[in-house]
């Protein structure tokens, strides 16, 4: 692959480039938080193909550019004002966005992602299958697609469902934001840390030999760890349990109010500000991915409630109010949780038309 020019790297959305033993590829909007297109979607893929092919590479490495976090999601803007339009744009973004992630969670070659400062939506699609997901001090993960009127995606019903416990639920429907500890407490990460050795671990993964065994780059990581400053939600994960443990979301808000503590409180206040339709919708779809056996499940279903998303009213209000005109004050529809009808909410379980997976995906070694 040839070099980049400093010209096209800074032109470049995405950066790919070949670094001793590692296949770098570099999210280069900096400025936008490295939200990710559907060009970056295209170039993620495309670099996958070739690392995977090339005997000289040992291992990928994805991390962001800039300070402030690897990638902030899709560019909601862009879908917004796609669907606004009629535009088929979004499908196509959604569309490719998942086949990626599943083309992660089956890479044969190592895949490792730092996850340095803010991870959301889209940029937790291409980390959280990672074989080797590193956090750091300043990493703030979040999932908080209720408070827009969508639904968490990109599998979040698989990757927030796959431990015994509700902390998925309680992630998937307040949208909070998760530090390094309590991402690896989730299942979300794998290793901790600190930022200011970042660089001697990347040094040294691109000093390995081609040939090194995936063991020996789980080795060189855990050489550079250390244990997580501590989180929030290990000494209220029983509360968790027991207030999110509820298949209606009038039970979890009814659970929040008897209990009445401190904590529960603060859920109430997070929770009554995002959508209730949302809120909904997404319940149901943890539920359903409790009892999915494959991660292509959970996305086709995830994809096929996209559409119904295109044609709500509370995606536009919720993009508005957070995104357009920053007032933080959207107007729900319906306002109330008594007010979700099931009709509002089977709207967006219709099967696609045109299902993500209809041919078998590319799949590699890993297991």
């Amino acid at each position: 692959m040839p070099s980049i020019s400093d010209t096209t790297a800074a032109e470049a959305e995405t950066l790919v480039e070949r670094h001793g033993a590692l296949g770098r590829i570099r999210l280069n909007r900096p400025k936008a938080l490295n939200s990710l297109t559907l060009k970056m979607v295209r170039d993620i893929e495309a670099a996958l193909d070739d690392f995977e092919q090339d005997s000289a590479i040992s291992a990928v490495l994805v991390t962001g550019e800039g300070e402030r976090g690897l990638c902030a999601g899709g560019d909601i803007r862009a879908i917004y004002d796609g669907g606004k339009a009629g535009s088929d744009a979004p499908a196509t973004f959604w569309r490719e966005e998942y086949t990626l992630n599943a083309r992660i969670g089956h890479f044969s070659k190592p895949y490792v992602v730092v996850m340095d400062g803010i991870v959301m939506g889209g940029g937790v699609g291409i980390s959280v299958y990672g074989s080797h997901r590193i956090v750091t001090e300043r990493t703030r993960f979040a999932m908080p697609e209720t408070g827009i009127g969508f639904f968490p995606d990109v599998g979040a019903s698989w990757f927030l469902t796959r431990r015994p416990s509700e902390l998925g639920t309680y992630v998937g429907l307040t949208g909070e934001p998760l530090g390094a500890a309590d991402a690896i407490l989730v299942g979300l990460a794998d290793v901790f840390v600190r930022s200011e050795r970042l660089a001697e671990l990347i040094e040294a993964l691109a000093s390995l030999s081609a040939d090194s065994p995936r063991e020996a780059i789980s080795t060189l990581i855990a050489g550079f760890s250390e244990s997580p400053p501590a989180g929030i939600l290990e000494p209220q994960q029983k509360a968790i349990n027991r207030l999110f443990a509820f298949d209606t979301i009038e039970d979890i808000f009814t659970a929040l109010r008897t209990v009445g503590s401190p904590f529960s409180e603060k859920l109430l206040s997070v929770l009554s500000a995002k959508s209730p339709l949302s809120l909904n919708v997404t319940l149901r779809l943890l539920r359903l991915g409790q009892k999915t056996d494959r991660l292509e499940d959970c996305l086709e279903r995830e994809f096929a409630a996209t559409s119904a998303v295109l044609r709500s009213h509370d995606f536009y209000e919720g993009v508005r109010a957070a995104v357009i005109d920053k007032d933080r004050n959207p107007q729900w529809r319906p306002a109330r949780l008594a007010d979700v009808t099931a009709a509002d909410v089977d709207a967006y379980f219709r099967p696609s038309a045109h299902p993500l997976f209809a041919t078998k995906i590319k799949e590699g070694s890993r297991t």
